[in-house]
Parts: structure tokens; C-alpha cells; sequence
């Protein structure tokens, strides 16, 4: 194989650099009975957080960052996949503790792959992306504990035009829900929230929490993307017998609460893991996201190349960013 480029993440004297290196070999990606030539990759705040010194994410360095990629195998020791089949790979330790997908090529055990989907192509899988995956699992939980498009619930997305949150309203939009709330910090991001899907948009700012244990009923269930201090401030208003996915920590990883809620209203919080679930439910996901869930065409979404990457983990670190951004490698 000949050298290929990537972008490298290192650490030196307790400083972190991010940039793109030419000449890596095959030596250089960790272990696995599966070698792809990656096609692309996406960004996500995980990614972000890879790139930082002191960011919890990457457990070694040099580290080719990248927790998606999509592409087409060169070379299989495992019978189960053959070359030239096209298959995307999320989660586990890819981009933290093994090379990751903002490379030409990724060397990775077989049992975290995936078959790519019939109706998807490498393209509209990092579309979708982990980012995808987590909203899939996040509506799928709440699903699982009462939500109906028929019931007319009230449903509450935070993070409403991020990676997770977009995905996420576009998703439930097409499947009938009317009432999808959308809740966002910044003027601009409004109008965003209802193309995608939004019937109606709340600002952060202007929402009264009131601080109480309890506050009025107003949210059937809540889809939350950021955790943290406004988690712990939304609770309050769940209605009886409501749930709330937990599945990010943007604003924060504590919250705070009562009992009441729970012992009251029988609420349930419903943690949202994209990294280690089974393989079983990750297919059953990308099954639905190239199904009846299917909105990669009508996503909101940037296509960059690998040198763009930098400035674009800028603008997650900043609240800048919206939608999903993919990068296209080979």
C-alpha cells in the first residue's frame, strides 16, 4: 500500500496540535482484521472535543482522530466481509484509542463494522453519522416508553440545530408528529429549527424555568441533546407519565434534581449510548435511517475536505456550527 495522508492529532510538551501528514503508512493505524479506503468521514462534538488539550477523548498520542467513517474494504482476514463491499464503522474506540476515520485508509476489527444499508451510500451515511445513529437510538427510546405520533404529545428537542437534534426533528417531522418544540440559544437558529421541522421554536432566554421542583406539565417528552444545567432545569416541566433521552453533555455532565418529579409523575430519564451498544441495534437503527427514517437528502449539511476540518471543530468549539458536516477523503 502506498503512503497516504490523514489528518494527526499530537501531543507535545503537555501542547496538542492538530494537522494534516502526508506520509503515513499502514504500520501507523492500529490493528484489525479489516483494512477500508475510507470515502468520508463526518464531524461531531466528540471530535471537537479530540482535538483539545485536557479534552477526556483521545487516550494517546500521535492519534488519527474520526469516531465515523464509511468506505470500501481493500482487504479482510474475516470471511464475514470481502473486498471491494462497502461498510461504515461508528462509535467504540475508533478516533479516541484506535486510528480513526480522517484518514485515507482505516485498519479496524471486524465486529465494528457495518454493512452499509441497501437505500444508503457512503455519502448518506456519514450524512448521518454517529450524530444519526444517536438520534435514532434517542427516538427509539422514547418510543419504547409511550411516544405516538397519534397521541398529539408534546415533544421537546434541545440542541434543536446541531448534528443529533437536526436529525432528530427531521426524523420525527416524517413520521407525524405535530408538536415538536424546538429549543434553541440564538436568534438566527429560529427559522433553521422550523425548516427542519420545528411547529414551533422556544429561545433559551426567554423561557421561564421558574426553579421550582415542580413546575406546569408543558412537555410530553423531551429529546436532549446537551445535558447540564438546562437538563436539570426542564425536568420540572414533564408531564405525568413522560420520559426524557439523555445522550449529550454540552452544557455540562451534572445535573440536578428532586425526587419529585419521578415519585410524582412517574417521569423516566432514558440514557443514550452510541459507542458500545450491541451490534444488533446498530443495525436495526441504519435499517430505519435507510427506511421509513430516511432523511439524508433533505439533511442540513456541508460537505468539506479533510484540510477544512480544523476550522470547522473551531466553529463546534465556539456554538457556531449547524447541521451535519461531512468530509469527503478519497
Amino acid at each position: 500500500m502506498k503512503n497516504f495522508k490523514a489528518l494527526v492529532v499530537r501531543e507535545d510538551n503537555s501542547n496538542v496540535s492538530v494537522q494534516i501528514e502526508n506520509e503515513l503508512t499502514i504500520n501507523q493505524l492500529n490493528d484489525g482484521e479489516v483494512v477500508i479506503k475510507v470515502h468520508y468521514s463526518s464531524l461531531n462534538y466528540k471530535d471537537m472535543l479530540g482535538a483539545q488539550k485536557n479534552g477526556g477523548v483521545i487516550r494517546s498520542y500521535p492519534m488519527i482522530p474520526g469516531i465515523d467513517l464509511s468506505g470500501t474494504i481493500i482487504e479482510s482476514k474475516d470471511s464475514n466481509f470481502f473486498v471491494g463491499q462497502e461498510v461504515l464503522v461508528t462509535g467504540y474506540n475508533l478516533g479516541m484509542s484506535h486510528t480513526g476515520g480522517l484518514s485515507e485508509f482505516a485498519r479496524v476489527p471486524s465486529s465494528w463494522i457495518v454493512p452499509l444499508p441497501v437505500r444508503l451510500n457512503v455519502k448518506d451515511a456519514m450524512a448521518y453519522g454517529t450524530a444519526g445513529l444517536t438520534a435514532g437510538l434517542s427516538i427509539k427510546a422514547l418510543e419504547n416508553n409511550g411516544m405516538k405520533p397519534t397521541e398529539n404529545q408534546t415533544i421537546l428537542v434541545t440542541g434543536a440545530t446541531g448534528g443529533v437534534g437536526s436529525i432528530a426533528l427531521q426524523i420525527l417531522a416524517k413520521m407525524g408528529y405535530k408538536n415538536l418544540i424546538a429549543l434553541v440559544r440564538k436568534e438566527y437558529q429560529i427559522d433553521v429549527a422550523k425548516k427542519l421541522g420545528a411547529t414551533d421554536v422556544i429561545l433559551v432566554e426567554s423561557f421561564d424555568f421558574g426553579k421550582k421542583p415542580l413546575n406546569k406539565q408543558k412537555f410530553n417528552y423531551i429529546l436532549d441533546t446537551v445535558g447540564g444545567e438546562l437538563l436539570s432545569n426542564l425536568i420540572p416541566f414533564v408531564s405525568y407519565d413522560g420520559s426524557i433521552s439523555m445522550c449529550g453533555n454540552a452544557a455540562g455532565i451534572k445535573i440536578e434534581t428532586t425526587v419529585l418529579p419521578f415519585i410524582l409523575r412517574g417521569i423516566n430519564l432514558l440514557g443514550i449510548d452510541s459507542v458500545n451498544i450491541s451490534h444488533k441495534k446498530r443495525v436495526q437503527i441504519w435499517n430505519k435511517l435507510s427506511n421509513e427514517w430516511k432523511v439524508s437528502a433533505s439533511l442540513l449539511l456541508e460537505e468539506i475536505s479533510l484540510e477544512a476540518v480544523p476550522e470547522i471543530l473551531s466553529k463546534i468549539k465556539n456554538g457556531a456550527h449547524l447541521g451535519r458536516t461531512i468530509v469527503k477523503i478519497s
